[in-house]
């Protein structure tokens, strides 16, 4: 059996690596992921499966641990890379970089924010303690822009400091932990991934700091204006399930199908025709009409103004003349008149349409929104139909070779403790606004050589 021969790459560490968004830029980049981990036993099945697929082994080129990060320490971690066949023999093992995205759920706008109070909060805590034991050169984490006005009066850091007023500010608090563990803070900053080639109008903070001594790195500039930026439609035209003959696929779905990330057997990124996760969901004739009442870019609330104000024909729309003509004892012709006719009251739209207020038709010609981790939030463009895992997982900007295991969605209570591929799709960091700021880290590791 022949030897194999090893090639050294600035080594990076990836904490809650999730299904592999951040990790998959960072490949992409040009950086070896040494040592990753999750708590999550689902993700670890994805994120596994897809660094086999692309030939980096368990062991040999790196390590993936799945533990609470409360239960990881550097000792650990460095350990576990220097027993890797790939640097066994390497008298240092220097890391490079370690990113990091801890969970985001307390720092949200979108929900009640507990602050300090709320335990996820304690998880970039630990974060900072960890690269506090690694002394890595350079630190990223990622997050949403909720963390940037979040407070979290009287946190208690590493050095047992307590943070009260503007001071507990988490930016703020961050700087400080970071500045008493011997790094500069690069000022954070709002990075949104459509400028970086993403369909994707997602907005996140993100930090970066690096050892006292070493040159600062920048944020990427963005790549794409805003006229430039890539459509839904132009990230899943070619996946309809009545696609257009005439269709020519886009450079983003080109690149998709082609691959991004390289495979470590060959070099080259792996290139699929029809790519998994493509499943979509059992929805009937009711919701198609009710759906096809939206508009591009209206939500629910809107449609339920436009129906209130300047009413609807139901005349094609058989199931919809059905429900309301069963629930309001009228016959179809007395529905169709009544509905026609402007000012409808509240009631008669409640009949009509269902109570929630998040569904979106998304624009066909914008970017999608942020991807979320609810299956049913956004309706296609040009199809009155919820979208597939890989859909979305093409507004994130995975390869179409990364495949997503476990179930594909769960609902109620389920949802505290399982990740279907749906929220590991929502989850992830999109791997092209991952590889743009990687790569920058990247061009500043090679200046100080």
């Amino acid at each position: 059996m022949m030897e194999r021969k090893f090639v050294y790459k600035p080594i990076a560490i990836d904490l809650f690596c999730g299904a592999g968004g951040m990790s998959e830029g960072l490949l992409q980049a040009g950086f070896d992921i040494a040592f990753s981990s999750d708590i999550n036993k689902e993700v670890e099945i994805t994120y596994k499966k897809r660094h086999e697929q692309l030939g980096i082994k368990q062991g040999i080129d790196t390590f993936y641990y799945r533990a609470d990060i409360k239960d990881l320490s550097g000792k650990f971690i460095l350990e576990s890379i220097k027993k890797l066949e790939k640097y066994k023999g390497l008298e240092n093992v220097q890391i490079d970089a370690i990113f990091g995205g801890p969970p985001c759920q307390g720092f949200s706008r979108s929900g009640e924010r507990k602050g300090k109070d709320d335990p996820r909060n304690f998880l970039f805590r630990e974060y900072v303690r960890v690269i506090n034991e690694l002394r890595p050169n350079y630190v990223v984490m990622e997050n949403v822009e909720g963390f940037t006005d979040t407070k979290l009066e009287g946190f208690v850091g590493l050095t047992g400091i307590q943070y009260f007023g503007k001071d507990s500010l988490a930016p703020h608090l961050l700087e400080s932990e970071l500045n008493l563990a011997g790094y500069d803070v690069v000022s954070p900053k709002i990075l949104t991934a459509s400028d970086y080639g993403v369909p994707q109008n997602r907005r996140r903070a993100i930090f970066i700091a690096y050892k006292k001594g070493l040159k600062a790195p920048s944020y990427p500039k963005p790549i794409f204006e805003k006229e430039q930026r890539i459509s839904a439609m132009e990230a899943i035209g070619d996946l309809l399930l009545h696609p257009s003959k005439s269709h020519r696929k886009s450079k983003f779905e080109l690149e998709s199908s082609n691959g991004r990330t390289p495979s470590l057997l060959t070099g080259k990124p792996i290139k699929i025709s029809a790519p998994k996760n493509q499943e979509l969901s059992n929805i009937s004739d009711l919701v198609v009409e009710r759906f096809s009442l939206y508009e591009e870019g209206q939500t629910t609330a809107e449609l339920r103004k436009s129906i209130i104000l300047n009413g609807v024909d139901l005349t094609n729309l058989p199931n919809l003349l059905n429900l309301c003509s069963n629930n309001l004892n009228k016959t179809r012709e007395e529905i169709i008149k009544i509905y026609k006719n402007k000012n409808l009251s509240k009631e008669l739209v409640d009949v009509l349409l269902t109570k929630k207020n998040v569904r979106t038709r998304l624009y066909s010609d914008k970017p999608s929104p942020t991807v979320v981790t609810i299956a049913d939030d956004y309706i296609h463009p040009t199809e009155n139909r919820t979208f597939s895992v890989r859909e979305l997982a093409r507004f994130q900007s995975f390869d179409d070779s990364f495949v997503f295991y476990g179930k594909r969605t769960t609902g109620g209570l389920l949802r505290r403790t399982e990740i279907p591929q749906y929220t590991q799709v929502g989850n992830a960091v999109p791997p092209l606004l991952s590889k743009a700021i990687a790569l920058e880290i990247l061009k500043t590791i090679n200046s100080n050589q």
